[in-house]
């Protein structure tokens, strides 16, 4: 079978016009990036307010594993087999980081014949949005230190700064780094300070969380920067910072408009991690979408332990949204890892060991049907999956009250999806009224949040939140933050906050070792584990794969 970008090369795209065409958009209404991409302004969104919201799929997955489950290639062949179904439908998914392309897990564009193009546009520069997000949220940070050289008028304590400087990039070498240093006259105050990667960024959560030009400036004020030598915090606002910055992302706040490579229109659009963030595209290009199509197939990052569970208590809860339909990828191959099967053996067939892994599965399905939102488990099948090996999947699916649907949509595209699209219609009308069941009320106290999130999620048995940890949740909810959502990070490849437990781990007390505040993006960040929010390059990084031949053809990038 071919490469992916050799695929998604050889494609014949639409031109951008032809797929705003088909979502009800005029030439004149996009601002196009070259032939196959552009931008929908945030007017033309709101002249389309008043349009009936069509329906909304939620695209998520067990946790992720070595032998990958190809959450946003299900996405993508979800709705390509809708459409083939005849239904109006479009996609709304993240923008791929540069440090996970360049790194272990390479692009996030989909794979095999269900991929969005152009891909390698997608992957690398795309339109520019985070390498504005980047400018952005360095602009704070340049003219914080600037305040401090220039004589520090709001008494900044240089020991309390909170805000960080990012790269979209995986660089180990930058997650601890002294700025300042040298001569005072001239480099300024020198101090600790660290990199973040850009989608981790609270400027990227931000973007993805604000409802118009108006909100993302208002958001941007909001952001907690540093403690004065007096404890009193200082904001984005304080330095008058947020009118530059917004200027900076005046283009990054609308969606991107591109297709799948079966034109299916898809906004791609905002991509915070959600290990680290909350893992979900932007508010703005879901609630487009869902304006001008019957279907959104949207996705969140990683597992539903985290991704699923952000876009439902954080993004749905801000935006008003919720979906008709979820569902859970989950493979053979992941299943098998999940019972404790060397990735090298993962090939070899194994029905028990599929039984036994399915106990991470499980714990999803749970989750969701926990939610009230009707499920379906979407087995992304591998050649090397047999007949028995999805047969025992599909029935300990249907023990668990879910509906199970196998699919190729890597190796077929759309039509390798109907079974799957079939069974996604079929649950979405036959579901009852749809509402809202969060997992915590806003009135909660912080560590009741943190203690719900973690039982019923995770499955923790206890939460230990360290004194330090204690201390500041104290202090945010003293200063008024206690009423906002919590967005914790962890590892994505655990249910607990342990990376190797796998399975269904019990009994186990999720440590919460950190929280600081995101009060421009509206959360509280809770950190557990050993999660890093700036990551580094493996030992053989993709990057030393990809290459570009004098005629500019790409190779390496997938």
């Amino acid at each position: 079978m071919l490469s992916d970008i050799e695929i998604a090369s050889s494609a014949k795209m639409l031109p951008i016009e032809a797929i705003a065409e088909e979502i009800g958009l005029s030439k004149d209404e996009i601002e196009q990036y070259g032939k196959y991409k552009a931008k929908v302004p945030l007017s033309v969104i709101s002249s389309r307010k008043n349009n009936p919201d069509g329906k909304l799929v939620l695209v998520t997955a067990m946790n992720p594993t070595p032998a990958g489950e190809g959450k946003t290639t299900v996405s993508i062949g979800l709705a390509q087999a809708l459409k083939k179904l005849n239904k109006n439908v479009m996609l709304a998914l993240r923008e791929p980081s540069l440090g996970p392309v360049f790194g272990v897990k390479g692009g996030a564009a989909g794979g095999g014949y269900s991929q969005v193009v152009p891909m390698e546009d997608i992957n690398l520069h795309f339109t520019g949005d985070l390498h504005a997000i980047t400018a952005a949220n360095n602009l704070l940070a340049a003219m914080l230190d600037n305040h401090l050289f220039q004589g520090n008028e709001l008494n900044i304590d240089p020991e309390r700064v909170l805000w960080k400087r990012c790269l979209d990039m995986n660089d180990r070498a930058l997650r601890r780094i002294v700025v300042g240093h040298g001569d005072t006259k001239s480099c300024g105050v020198e101090r600790d300070d660290i990199f973040q990667i850009t989608a981790a960024s609270e400027v990227m959560a931000i973007l993805c969380l604000s409802a118009d030009l108006e909100d993302l400036k208002n958001r941007l004020k909001n952001i907690a920067v540093a403690y004065t030598y007096d404890g009193k915090l200082v904001t984005c606002g304080d330095l008058h910072a947020e009118g530059a910055m917004t200027t900076l992302l005046k283009d990054a706040i609308s969606p991107n408009l591109v297709q799948s490579l079966e034109h299916v229109p898809a906004f791609v659009h905002g991509g915070p991690f959600a290990n680290i963030s909350h893992g979900c595209n932007t508010i703005v290009a879901t609630k487009a979408a869902l304006k001008l199509a019957d279907i959104t197939v949207t996705e969140a990052g990683f597992g539903a332990d985290l991704g699923a569970e952000k876009f439902l208590d954080i993004k749905c809860r801000k935006a008003g949204i919720w979906p008709d339909a979820v569902v859970i990828v989950a493979t053979c191959r992941s299943l098998k890892y999940n019972a404790g099967i060397p990735k090298a053996e993962l090939n070899n067939p194994n029905v028990e060991a599929v039984k036994i892994g399915f106990a991470n599965l499980s714990k999803h399905i749970e989750n969701m049907k926990g939610f009230g939102i009707p499920c379906v488990v979407a087995a992304n099948r591998f050649l090397t999956d047999t007949d028995e090996e999805i047969a025992a999947m599909k029935e300990l699916c249907e023990q668990f009250g879910a509906s199970f649907a196998p699919c190729e949509i890597f190796a077929k595209g759309g039509d390798g999806g109907i079974e799957l699209a079939e069974a996604v219609l079929n649950k979405m009308a036959s579901a009852s009224d749809k509402k809202p069941q969060y997992t915590y009320e806003l009135t909660d106290s912080v560590v009741d949040k943190i203690t719900k999130v973690a039982t019923k999620i995770y499955g923790a048995s206890d939460v230990n939140i360290l004194p330090e940890a204690k201390e500041k949740i104290d202090n945010f909810t003293k200063d008024g933050f206690g009423n906002l959502p919590i967005c914790i990070a962890k590892t994505q490849y655990s249910l607990s906050d342990n990376a190797k437990e796998l399975g269904r781990p019990e009994n186990f007390t999720l440590t919460v070792r950190d929280v600081y505040l995101s009060s421009g993006a509206g959360y509280l960040v809770v950190l557990t584990g050993n999660i890093l929010t700036m990551p580094g390059l493996p030992p053989h990084p993709a990057a030393l794969d990809i290459d570009i031949d004098n005629n500019g053809k790409i190779k390496g990038l997938f």
